[in-house]
C-alpha cells in the first residue's frame, strides 16, 4: 500500500498508444455500420485531442463489440495437484476452471488478450481459484455464487478505455475465489520482459 491518495483512472493522462487504440476501435465501429462517417469524424477529432482516459472513455462506451461464437471453452482442471496458467499465454473468449483439491491460479498480467470481454466460469471446489488481473481491467462477479469460500475482490475496479471485462460466473465452493491486481513480483517480471 502507498501513502499517496489513489487517483481516479479518468484523470490519468492518456498516451499516444491509448489514443490510437480508441481510433482503431472507432474505425472498426464505422466499418461495422455502428456509427456513420460524420460521427466517426467527430469522434476521431475528440480522440486525437484527448488528454486523459476520462476524455477517451465516452468515445467508445456505446460501442459494444459483436462477440463471435467462441466454440468450446478452454477447460483447466486442478485435480489433486492444482493447475496454473501464467506468463505469456493467449486468452480465449471462454474459460472453464475446475479447481479440485489442488486449486487453480490464473495470472492475466502478462497474457495476450485482444478481446473486449472474457467469460470465466469457475468451480472453486476445495482448492479455490486465485486470479491476477492487470490494472485497468474490469471484473464482474455479480453472477458468481459465493458458496462457503466467498469472493474477495481486491482489484482497482476502474476500467481503462479498450481494456477487457472479465465476467466471472460459477461457484466459489469451499476454497473461494480471490482476485487482485499484479503485485511487485509480477510487475517486475513484466518490466523485464519489456526490457525496461
Amino acid at each position: 500500500m502507498t501513502a499517496e491518495p489513489s487517483r481516479s483512472a479518468a484523470r490519468i493522462r492518456a498516451s499516444d498508444a491509448d489514443r490510437e487504440a480508441v481510433v482503431e476501435r472507432l474505425r472498426e465501429a464505422a466499418a461495422e455500420g455502428r456509427i456513420d462517417l460524420d460521427e466517426l469524424d467527430a469522434r476521431l477529432n475528440l480522440a486525437l485531442t484527448a488528454k486523459t482516459y476520462g476524455d477517451l472513455a465516452p468515445l467508445t462506451d456505446d460501442l459494444v463489440p459483436v462477440v463471435p461464437d467462441a466454440g468450446e471453452p478452454l477447460t483447466l482442471r486442478g485435480g489433486m495437484h492444482g493447475v496454473r496458467r501464467e506468463g505469456g499465454w493467449k486468452v480465449p473468449p471462454r474459460l472453464l476452471v475446475q479447481a479440485g483439491m489442488g486449486g487453480a491460479r490464473l495470472d492475466f498480467s502478462r497474457a495476450e488478450c485482444r478481446l473486449r470481454e472474457v467469460e470465466l466460469e469457475v468451480d472453486a471446489q476445495m482448492g479455490g481459484v486465485r486470479i491476477v488481473v492487470p490494472e485497468g481491467w474490469a471484473v464482474d462477479t455479480d453472477a458468481l455464487d459465493p458458496g462457503l469460500g466467498g469472493v474477495k475482490d481486491r482489484t482497482s475496479g476502474e476500467r481503462l478505455p479498450g481494456a477487457p471485462l472479465l465476467r466471472i460466473t460459477g461457484t466459489c465452493g469451499m476454497g473461494g475465489v480471490r482476485l487482485r491486481n499484479p503485485g511487485f513480483l509480477e510487475r517486475r517480471k513484466q518490466r523485464k520482459e519489456l526490457g525496461r
